[in-house]
């Protein structure tokens, strides 16, 4: 038998590997849970109301994509005597926005995770059309990977570009350390800027990172140093600066390369001084709790924006920057563009002291 229904299913668009989603529905006065765990292969549903606790079903089976659809044969139904489904069509085109537009903090922090999310190389050399100068090192220690930087022109515009740069596999993230900057990384960002500041060239920095590196070797280094020189030097840089997080922005690690006349997130990211999981260790001394915390937090963009501690949010494509990546890089490069086109209007010291006001009311 085929049957056709909407549902709102977090499907594995999402996630590479089986996830759970829950949404409600209202039926006959009551609130319905449905709960769906799905993997690239297999789908199980179940149905139950909180209060007053009532079980209703629970099915699943093995399934396939189709077009617009997903077709699941169900290897048990416990509801099979009332509904007699023994296969269930997913019509997917309009629950998918309405998923993607009620997902909470923690699903927010997990997409973006996502391993097929673009990373700040991936923009760069896609707006750039490859035309990109890396520069390395900082003049000090040695070249810090996890921190890349470098000219490049974007519509014959050149630009300086900066950003946490994290690895696809156990190889590359070994050598990008993760997207943890040390002491170094944050002083050759520095460097950029200052040498942007020299050729009078606008700076845009893409945040990505979990956090600063928090090892002994980084701390004998000068990390709150460097973070904190940061902080300075880039409050009274003479030139345009957008910062854009495109992914994770974590704690001091963000901060870093993160003061600007615009601050800009992607939809699906997140900006907090810790991450959910060490916020729950902290307060709950497990990680179980991090969904509670991501939602203490504030850490979505909605959130950031209505607190007035970031300029805008940047919509990414259904499904999240990696399920069309080509219309995510053509929106971030017109937002720059856009951005300081307006910025340039203004004299550098309006600029600075736009800049430092803003800053300073954030709290109040």
């Amino acid at each position: 038998m085929e049957f056709r229904l909407s549902v709102l299913l977090f499907l594995n668009l999402l996630f590479a590997h089986g996830q759970v989603f829950t949404y409600n529905t209202q039926q006959n006065e009551k609130t319905i849970t449905h709960r769906i765990l799905m993997d690239d292969s297999y789908f199980v549903e179940t149905q139950f109301v909180s209060e007053p606790a009532e079980f209703i079903l629970t099915r699943g089976g093995g399934y396939s994509k189709q077009g617009d659809s997903i077709f699941v044969t169900f290897e048990f139904n416990s509801n099979f005597e009332q509904d007699g489904l023994k296969e269930l069509e997913i019509k997917l085109s309009i629950t998918i926005k309405k998923i993607f537009e009620d997902l909470n903090p923690w699903q927010k922090v997990q997409l973006s995770r996502h391993p097929d999310r673009p990373y700040t190389l991936d923009y760069i050399n896609a707006i750039t059309n490859g035309n990109f100068l890396e520069l390395h090192g900082d003049r000090n220690v040695k070249d810090d990977k996890a921190m890349v930087g470098g000219f490049g022109e974007i519509d014959g515009k050149t630009y300086m570009i900066i950003g946490q740069q994290k690895g696809r596999n156990t190889k590359q993230r070994k050598y990008r350390n993760f997207g943890m900057a040390n002491p170094e990384g944050y002083r050759k960002a520095l460097r950029l800027m200052k040498l942007a500041e020299k050729f009078n060239k606008p700076v845009v920095t893409l945040i990505d990172t979990p956090g600063a590196y928090p090892g002994l070797e980084a701390e004998e280094r000068g990390q709150g140093e460097a973070i904190a020189r940061n902080l300075y030097e880039m409050m009274l840089l003479k030139v345009p600066i957008i910062c854009i997080i495109i992914g994770e922005g974590a704690s001091g690690g963000a901060l870093g390369i993160g003061i600007g006349d615009k601050v800009i997130m992607l939809e699906n990211t997140w900006y907090s001084v810790i991450s959910p999981e060490s916020c729950s260790s902290i307060l709950w001394r497990s990680w179980d709790y991090k969904k509670n915390a991501a939602s203490a937090l504030k850490l979505t963009g909605k959130d950031m924006l209505k607190n007035k501690l970031i300029d805008g949010i940047i919509k990414e494509p259904l499904g999240g920057a990696h399920a069309e990546p080509e219309k995510m890089f053509k929106k971030l490069k017109t937002e720059i563009k856009r951005n300081i086109e307006d910025l340039e209007k203004l004299s550098s010291e309006e600029r600075i002291e736009l800049r430092t006001e803003k800053f300073s009311n954030m709290g109040n």
